[in-house]
C-alpha cells in the first residue's frame, strides 16, 4: 500500500514541466497527461494576465515599442526572469529589474529610464502613504518655521527627457542636459509632475532637514560659492512658493 504523500517526486517533477512549458512554450515541451486545448488555456491565461498587467503600468513604453516588439520584450521577461517576489503587483518592479539587466541592441536606450518613470507614476498612485491633514498650517510662514514637504513625492534626475518620450517624440541620441523632475500626488489624488532643475531638489532635500525655510536657502547659499546670495534667496523664495501652489510644499509645521 502506498504511503500519504509518495507520489510527491513524480507530482513535483509534473509541476516543474508544466511551469517551464508556461514560461516558455517554443523551448520546452508540453506535459504529455495535459490535453492540448486545456494547455492553450493555461498559456494564454498566463501570458495575457502579465501582458496586460504591464501594459497598463507601462503604457507609453508600449506605444513606443509598438506591438510586435512590446510582445517579443514581454514573452523575454517571461521566459528569463526569475522573479524574487510571488505577488502579482510587484510586477512592474519585477519588468524594471529584468530590464536593468537586458542586453539587447534592438531596444532603445532610453526605455529604461521611461519605464522607471512609468512605475513612479504607478506606485505614487497605489501608495498606502497617508497625505497629512493636520499638524501643520497650509498658509504658515515658510521662512521662519519648519516647512512640511509632502510624503507623497518623489524628487528625479534622468539622462533623458522621459516626460517628454512618447510616439510622435523618440529622441535619439540624449541631450546635453539632464532631466529632473519632481512627481507628486495631490490631495484629490491625481498624480502630476513639475519639471524643476537639480538646485531645486537640492532645495527640496534641504527643506526636510533645515529648521526654517530661511535656514535650507542659507544651506544652500554656502553649498553654491561663487553664486550671488541675494540671487539665491530672491530665487530660493519665488521656489517655495511655486512649491507651494503645487502642493509639493504643503505649508509650514505646527510649533510646539
Amino acid at each position: 500500500m502506498s504511503r500519504t504523500g509518495s507520489n510527491l517526486p513524480g507530482f513535483r517533477e509534473t509541476q516543474l514541466v508544466f511551469a517551464a512549458h508556461i514560461r516558455n512554450p517554443e523551448v520546452h515541451p508540453a506535459p504529455t497527461d495535459v490535453e492540448p486545448r486545456r494547455m492553450k488555456v493555461y498559456l494564454d491565461l498566463f501570458y495575457n494576465n502579465i501582458e496586460g498587467f504591464l501594459a497598463t503600468g507601462f503604457p507609453v513604453a508600449k506605444k513606443v515599442l509598438g506591438e510586435e516588439r512590446w510582445h517579443a520584450l514581454v514573452r523575454r521577461f517571461v521566459h528569463r526572469h526569475a522573479s524574487e517576489s510571488p505577488y502579482f503587483l510587484v510586477i512592474s518592479q519585477e519588468f524594471l529589474s529584468f530590464l536593468d539587466t537586458c542586453s539587447d541592441d534592438d531596444l532603445p536606450e532610453f526605455l529604461l529610464e521611461l519605464c522607471h518613470y512609468e512605475w513612479v507614476e504607478l506606485a505614487l498612485s497605489v501608495s498606502e502613504t497617508e497625505y497629512p491633514v493636520d499638524g501643520f498650517d497650509p498658509d504658515g510662514d515658510l521662512m521662519n518655521r519648519p516647512v512640511l514637504v509632502s510624503p507623497l513625492i518623489w524628487c528625479l534626475a534622468y539622462k533623458w527627457p522621459v516626460h517628454q518620450i512618447g510616439p510622435e517624440h523618440i529622441p535619439e541620441v540624449a541631450p546635453d542636459k539632464s532631466t529632473e523632475l519632481i512627481v507628486f500626488r495631490r490631495r484629490d489624488d491625481q498624480v502630476k509632475f513639475m519639471v524643476v532643475n537639480a538646485v531645486t531638489l537640492r532645495l527640496v532635500a534641504l527643506l526636510t532637514l533645515a529648521s526654517t525655510g530661511t535656514d535650507a536657502l542659507e544651506s544652500l547659499a554656502g553649498e553654491m560659492s561663487g553664486v550671488d546670495s541675494n540671487v539665491i534667496y530672491e530665487q530660493g523664495i519665488a521656489t517655495m512658493e511655486r512649491l507651494h501652489d503645487a502642493g509639493i510644499i504643503l505649508g509650514s509645521k505646527d510649533i510646539g
